[in-house]
């Protein structure tokens, strides 16, 4: 085929080089503007936007989010390990590039703690406290960190990975590589976000009872914080603490008449923000700082800072890291994305999410902003405040933009226990997610299995390293559940051309001397073996215990007729008949010349003359057995009396749940005709879709021994084909 290269360009541009018009290039102003518009969305649905419709619902849905960027944006920054600041920078630019790029209308953008958490463990892990000691040493208690060296470092590092995530999600987007979230399973994605939840609530804890506790990271980070955390309890600051207590329990008293209220109310209560300026105008007055040793925000530079090109040589240091931010943050986003979006009735392009993202990112890597997601509580409250566009998200970025320039500065005497009380209401969904254990234990185990290894693997070995385990472990559970599907014989309902799994259905009968045989999985390179075993054993008929009989048997007949050839030499020699009467018998597999005198000729043959009609030839591919003959339990064979070697005739494969075929499949098979054909047993192959036949094709199975006559669309025709031939096959013995 001819490579279809569309070239998007200019009408004003020269003609295309020769060289490219073989390749099929086509130029055209239609696909250029084709590709502007997906590639940036705004310019499709901007130009139509309707003032009268949704003007008033994105203003009004655009201010309660800006409020809520306040309070959350200073709060997660301090799980980032950086200063409130820069919170509120990435709840502004970032919100502004996805509104050009991004194609879901009711997702806010910006910070979120999950996100804020896995950044915060990279800032945390290479800029430690123990770098920037100054001023003394560690063993006698005289060491002074260098905040303001360490902060400074810590930004130029969530800069630098913000960066990176940015360019890998741009890079994963232009490859189409939306479909990688699809690998994240909703239990292991909910298990992740709740181990999440309990780091993000171990972090806070210090500020809630206004303790400094040491810094861990790697594997049993958690476990030492807690250590840490439970041997400074006697060090509790009591005024910080009761800031605490007070707040937590004005936000959920509020948060909860909220809920109540929300259909009453124009708008939800501002709690937040409410919480905010009383307990800084409280703090400023009371001295909380000076009198109480209570920790403050401390001072907010006013204003926005040049942009600044992120340090490249840290790329190389936060590269690993990277790789489980770009997933996670893309998989909240696209899920929140989609459940809007099904739920108003519009479409999201998972690749133009991505690239929305990741533009969002690498620009915000300029302003000192770091990775951005979308936030569950802000999109909830955006999409019920009555926001139709994304315009909501540019008024939202209007108030943020106005408290960095005039009113952040006020927040300097804000005590950060009220940023960690704010941190844990907001973390009230993903503790509801411990719910999931109860429900999953009633519905699946297995998926109870997923999440709860997420969850201890999160909690135990950290973000990055746990992530890795649980993905591992999801992918090692499908291939489990492949290599061990459940087989079954179907059975007919009577009246019905259905055919299904006799073990669930009482109603299935089984049809003599016909086994259907199906597999609840597509057989592959795993699980062919187990394939073929569990045929063997559901249908009753074992391949090599039947060939070794047959073998015997053979073998026993060859004996017996070597026998009865030295048996007639002597006789025709003691007779001295000359020329003796010779009959040659014919048979499928072998031949047999028997003397006979004349004396025997009469009673063995009914009185004949000696001659036999030989020209009758059994099929050797139709089973012996027939309807009438299956309560008999033995025969005779040439003077010996055998049992019947087995009762099943044809054997049909149902294959409606195969999806694709490799070689081992086709070998497989291929196996399958050729050991039950030596045991004069037909197999049938049934329910392939179009795909699947291809392929079997492709792979040769399709020969002379094996035709397309033993293939059929459905089981019910393989059937009737099966039952048809053996009346035949019956009537053409008698």
């Amino acid at each position: 085929p001819r490579l279809a290269l569309e070239c998007y360009c200019d009408k004003g541009l020269p003609a295309l080089p020769p060289l490219l018009l073989p390749l099929g290039v086509r130029c055209s102003v239609p696909g250029l503007k084709r590709a502007v518009l997906k590639w940036v969305p705004v310019l499709s649905w901007l130009p139509q936007y309707s003032i009268r419709e949704n003007a008033v619902g994105d203003i009004v849905s655009g201010l309660s989010v800006g409020i809520m960027h306040l309070p959350q944006g200073m709060a997660y920054a301090l799980l980032a390990s950086l200063t409130p600041v820069f919170g509120l920078y990435t709840s502004l630019f970032p919100v502004m590039i996805y509104f050009i790029f991004g194609t879901s209308r009711h997702i806010s953008i910006g910070t979120f703690a999950v996100v804020s958490i896995m950044v915060g463990s990279v800032t945390e892990k290479f800029g430690p406290d123990s770098n920037f000691v100054v001023g003394g040493n560690g063993t006698n208690g005289t060491a002074v960190v260098d905040i303001d060296a360490r902060d400074a470092y810590r930004v130029q590092i969530s800069c630098a990975l913000t960066a990176v995530v940015g360019v890998l999600q741009i890079l994963f987007g232009l490859v189409r590589f939306g479909f990688v979230v699809t690998y994240l399973s909703e239990p292991l994605v909910r298990g992740y976000t709740t181990a999440v939840a309990v780091q993000v609530l171990l972090s806070q804890l210090k500020y809630v009872v206004g303790v400094h506790t040491t810094r861990f990271t790697g594997p049993l980070s958690q476990v030492y914080t807690l250590i840490d955390l439970c041997s400074l309890l006697p060090k509790t600051n009591i005024a910080t603490l009761v800031i605490s207590i007070v707040a937590l329990f004005v936000l959920i008293l509020v948060k909860e008449l909220n809920t109540y209220y929300r259909k009453k109310l124009p708008m939800s209560i501002p709690i937040e923000l409410i919480v905010l300026i009383v307990a800084t105008i409280i703090s400023y007055f009371a001295k909380f700082r000076t009198h109480y040793g209570v920790d403050v925000v401390g001072a907010i530079p006013s204003g926005l800072k040049a942009p600044r090109v992120p340090d490249g040589n840290l790329f190389i240091l936060v590269f690993p890291d990277a790789f489980a931010i770009v997933i996670v943050a893309y998989a909240i986003s696209i899920s929140i994305s989609k459940t809007m979006a099904l739920k108003h009735g519009y479409k999201v392009d998972s690749n133009q999410e991505l690239v929305a993202l990741g533009l969002s990112n690498v620009f915000g890597a300029f302003f000192q902003c770091y990775v951005v997601t979308a936030s569950l509580s802000r999109s909830l409250v955006q999409e019920s405040a009555g926001g139709k566009t994304q315009v909501a998200g540019v008024v939202s970025s209007i108030i943020v933009l106005i408290t960095i320039l005039k009113i952040g500065s006020l927040f300097a005497e804000l005590p950060k226990a009220i940023l960690a009380t704010i941190v844990f209401v907001n973390l009230k969904g993903m503790f509801k997610q411990f719910n999931d254990i109860p429900l999953l234990w009633k519905s699946n185990k297995m998926d109870l299995m997923i999440w709860s290894v997420t969850w201890v693997a999160t909690i135990l070995l950290n973000l990055d390293i746990g992530l890795a385990v649980a993905v591992v472990f999801s992918m090692l559970t499908v291939i489990f559940r492949i290599q061990l599907p459940r087989y079954s014989i179907l059975g007919h309902v009577p009246g019905t051309e259905l055919y299904v799994d006799m073990d669930a259905y009482e109603e299935a009968k089984l049809i003599p001397g016909v086994t259907i045989f199906r597999s609840s999985a597509t057989i592959c390179y795993t699980n062919a073996e187990m394939y073929l075993e569990a045929l063997q054993e559901k249908s009753g008929i074992n391949i090599i215990e039947q060939l070794t009989e047959k073998k015997k048997l053979e073998n026993k007949l060859k004996r017996q007729q070597e026998k009865e050839k030295k048996k007639a030499k002597k006789a025709a020699k003691k007779l001295q008949v000359q020329p003796c009467m010779q009959r040659t018998f014919v048979e499928s597999k072998k031949h047999q010349t028997v003397l006979v005198s004349p004396t025997e000729v009469g009673p063995v043959y009914g009185g004949f003359d000696g001659q036999v009609n030989s020209a009758y030839q059994m099929d050797p591919e139709v089973s012996d057995a027939c309807p009438a003959d299956d309560d008999n339990s033995a025969r005779e064979n040439g003077g010996v009396k055998t049992e019947e070697r087995h009762r099943t005739h044809s054997v049909i494969l149902d294959l409606s749940t195969t999806s694709f075929v490799d070689t081992v499949t086709a070998k497989t098979l291929n196996n399958i005709f050729r050991d039950f054909g030596e045991i004069d047993v037909s197999v049938y192959i049934a329910g392939c879709q179009v795909c699947i036949v291809q392929q079997l094709k492709r792979a040769g199975i399709f020969s002379e021994s094996i035709l397309l006559n033993n293939l059929f669309v459905t089981v019910h025709d393989a059937v009737l084909h099966t039952l048809e031939r053996q009346e035949l096959s019956c009537i053409t013995k008698m």
